[in-house]
């Protein structure tokens, strides 16, 4: 009975993921995690992460015992690349790719067991409410608590006038009195040297 477990998205490029993972190819469960447990390599605590998963798998949702598991296979696939830059000089900048991994694990049994599906779990029957109209339990406010407004004045409502003072001064557009500079003003500009 094949069982299944995977990892996505690990921060590591999937050259050194490898180096690791052909390791434990083929080995008993066991073996595999005491050969994962002293490579000196940063990849190997996320791969045994994965074998404890997948051994999990197996004894929770199969029923297996962990003595009879081996990894059948394991493959480590390339994921998305982030893409960063490092300043150099001259104000040049140079890309740097950090890669990311996925790994695939397949357990399988040494001695066939025989079990063929995944354990059925008991779920309970999901408890209905008492289907109730809602009650409204806010306080109603009568209609003659609230004051009332006089119909008889009449409001008058003036616009207001906004007076933007960021438009004032050198740098806005305020209007220039006296009109334009006239023809001088067009050919003869004050910085044209």
């Amino acid at each position: 009975m094949e069982v299944k477990a995977k990892v996505k998205f690990i921060r590591m490029s999937p050259i050194k993921m490898r180096l690791v993972a052909n390791l434990i190819k083929k080995l008993p469960v066991d073996k595999a995690l005491d050969q994962l447990q002293f490579v000196n390599k940063l990849a190997a605590r996320p791969i045994a992460k994965l074998v404890n998963s997948a051994i999990a798998n197996a004894e929770h949702n199969f029923e297996l015992a962990k003595d009879n598991l081996f990894i059948k296979a394991i493959t480590v696939g390339e994921g998305p690349t982030l893409k960063r830059w490092l300043p150099r000089a001259h104000g040049r900048a140079t890309p740097i790719r950090k890669r990311t991994s996925h790994v695939n694990l397949v357990l399988d049994e040494i001695k066939v067991s025989g079990v063929i599906h995944a354990k059925k779990q008991n779920l309970a029957a999901p408890v209905k409410l008492e289907t109730q109209p809602k009650q409204e339990s806010a306080v109603k406010i009568k209609e003659s608590a609230k004051p009332e407004k006089d119909k008889n004045i009449a409001v008058k409502e003036e616009g207001k006038v906004i007076v933007d003072p960021r438009m004032e001064g050198r740098g806005g557009h305020a209007k220039i009195e006296g009109g334009s500079k006239g023809f001088v003003g067009k050919m003869f500009r004050r910085k044209s040297g």
